[in-house]
């Protein structure tokens, strides 16, 4: 009898989770509402594995769409130990990568996609002279441009049917300012991210045979983070999925849906979800968090959701820290007494699995000054990053300079998976499979001799960047802002007093941990777990936010769950005892009341 496929031998640890089980054995279109550290991503991945095996016949393959290019990455490094490479038969993606590669690029002559030719994808400093002409021509004045342009974001992406009344109906001005920024864009030969679903969804929608010719290349679509996705993507499910005949099987959490300015919208997942034609699976076992974090999240929440703690968890911590002070003395006592006090008690806790989480970026700045004053070194993923959390290009070399500080020692990362990656990087780049081996070719060997922890990080980005990489961005249309980013860090570690005597080694440790603190803001903490939290700066006016509406209280309580879940052993709220956050007081007083 021959050996079970990989994909058969990880999903026996399935079988013991009735969810996890169901979502497994689901055969139509499925929806899997995935609580806090319930094992979403592993049930996604041998899913993907398994239909991609027994349901999808080849050639044809699975398209997967994430929320950003860390899960994707994740996804395909899963996919990739089961033994399934993440090219040919499989697409790993953005919402807007999908958009551009599988229906604008191959289509956008044939389906009439109103494109110019050529296009490049705009830079924040074009889409932004692009706005300020916009705004010009439409509002004038020197109003808030910042608060305009949120505003006309949120009507792009919600706002679908231009044709209809709604469009000049709901808020003209608006329409308008829309309308003379894309025509702005368009007279530059530019699109701007938000522009590739759009179109892509205009494209599917006008014509009937570019929806079944994507029906005919993938027959499921799998999609992670489904709550946070927003309007356009939704659309294009209803009619890939609904209409036109492709299996969903989407993933998602209402409870953890914080990207409303985004245009995310928790209530589209509840609308598939709750589909006569869509089986519902619930994962409620928290493999994450400990009793109490699990016990409590609920009440963090404000909701019973019936979540349960893995049997043998641990008994866990919620702690409360009242200041009397500001932001500055509050991190004093975490730096003096509360982190030293947790790296005593906790086994085996070092620095790199505590978070700091706080609301917003600029409260990180008190907090990091007590760390250095206290001697902690500090990872930031907010605001004050070394550089913008977003960047692809940026992510990957980090992983490469891993790679090179030892990871092409331990396999974590493994090279492949920085050839994946890179591939999915420069896919424009990259026509042939021998385009693929060239670059696989290429990366070898400049990472190979780059493996130094002590080189200076300037060296090693001006060599991957005049050896590997400019031909490889410059070929690529969407790639104009990363480079950027990249030519500012390499002035900066040549010239920056705080960055010029920067080692390779460093930068290397700006991952997920080692012997750093790692300090982000709530919403940049979303999708990872750490041993300890500390909630910090959780005050009224902060979370939630001075005069937020009704929708926007409901989104800060989920953004404190969130928070709250990332936990895995204990939970420290630190808040100014006269404004502190209705939020935990609820909390306090449900847990006292036990």
């Amino acid at each position: 009898m021959s050996e079970p496929s990989q994909y058969i031998r990880a999903a026996r640890d399935l079988e013991g989770n009735e969810g996890q089980w169901e979502a497994y054995e689901s055969s139509s279109n499925c929806a899997v509402l995935a609580g806090p550290g319930s094992g979403k991503t592993k049930v996604l991945t041998i899913k993907l594995a398994r239909m991609l095996a027994e349901d999808v016949r080849p050639p044809r393959g699975i398209a997967c769409i994430t929320y950003n290019n860390e899960c994707a990455s994740e996804l395909e490094a899963r996919l990739g130990l089961l033994g399934v490479e993440g090219r040919g038969r499989v697409f790993i993606g953005t919402v807007h990568s999908f958009a551009l590669t599988q229906i604008i690029l191959p289509y956008a002559r044939t389906a009439d996609i109103d494109l110019p030719d050529p296009f490049h994808v705009a830079t924040r400093g074009q889409s932004a002279t692009a706005f300020r002409a916009a705004f010009d021509r439409v509002i004038g004045g020197t109003g808030y441009l910042d608060r305009f342009r949120l505003e006309m974001s949120r009507y792009r992406t919600s706002v679908l049917d231009r044709a209809s009344d709604h469009w000049y109906g709901e808020d003209r001005q608006t329409a308008e300012l829309v309308e003379a920024y894309e025509n702005e864009l368009r007279s530059r030969g530019l699109i701007d991210f938000e522009d590739m679903p759009l179109l892509a969804l205009d494209a599917l929608r006008r014509h009937e045979w570019l929806r079944r010719a994507i029906l005919a290349k993938y027959p499921v679509l799998a999609v992670d983070e489904y709550q946070d996705l927003g309007m356009p993507l939704h659309r294009m499910v209803m009619g890939l999925c609904f209409q036109t005949g492709i299996r969903l099987f989407a993933v998602g959490d209402v409870d953890q849906s914080i990207y409303g300015f985004t245009g995310a919208k928790p209530e589209l997942l509840e609308r598939v979800s709750t589909r006569d034609d869509v089986q519902t699976v619930r994962l409620r076992l928290n493999y994450r968090c400990a009793l109490r974090i699990v016990a409590a999240s609920e009440y963090a929440l404000g909701e019973e959701r019936g979540y349960e703690a893995v049997e043998g968890a641990a008994d866990g911590d919620v702690v409360f820290h009242p200041g009397a002070g500001g932001y500055e003395p509050q991190a004093r006592e975490l730096f003096s007494e509360i982190i030293p006090r947790a790296l005593e008690r906790v086994p085996d806790l070092s620095p790199g699995k505590v978070a700091i989480l706080y609301p917003a970026a600029w409260i990180g700045d008190a907090v990091a000054g007590q760390a250095e004053a206290h001697g902690f070194d500090v990872i930031r993923t907010d605001g004050k990053a070394l550089y913008p959390r977003g960047s692809r290009l940026m992510r990957w070399l980090e992983e490469c300079a891993v790679w090179c500080c030892g990871g092409w020692q331990t396999g974590a990362p493994r090279f492949s998976q920085l050839v994946g990656n890179g591939r999915r990087l420069f896919a424009e780049a990259m026509h042939s499979d021998d385009d693929l081996r060239m670059f696989q070719g290429a990366l070898a060997e400049e990472l190979w001799t780059l493996r130094n922890p002590t080189l200076a990080l300037h060296n090693w980005f001006e060599r991957l960047r005049s050896e590997l990489l400019r031909d490889l961005a410059q070929a690529c249309q969407t790639l104009d802002d990363d480079w950027n980013i990249l030519d500012g860090i390499v002035d900066r570690t040549e010239n920056a007093e705080d960055l010029a005597e920067m080692t390779l080694g460093q930068f290397a440790g700006f991952g997920d941990g080692g012997d750093r603190l790692n300090l982000s803001t709530l919403h940049s903490s979303k999708g990872r777990e750490f041993e300890v939290v500390v909630l910090f700066g959780m005050d009224d006016g902060r979370i939630p936010r001075g005069g937020a509406t009704a929708a926007g209280v409901l989104e800060s309580r989920r953004l404190f769950y969130v928070g709250f879940t990332r936990a895995k052993r204990e939970v420290h709220i630190m808040y100014t005892e006269y404004s502190v956050s209705p939020f935990v007081t609820e909390l306090r007083e449900r847990l006292e009341g036990e």
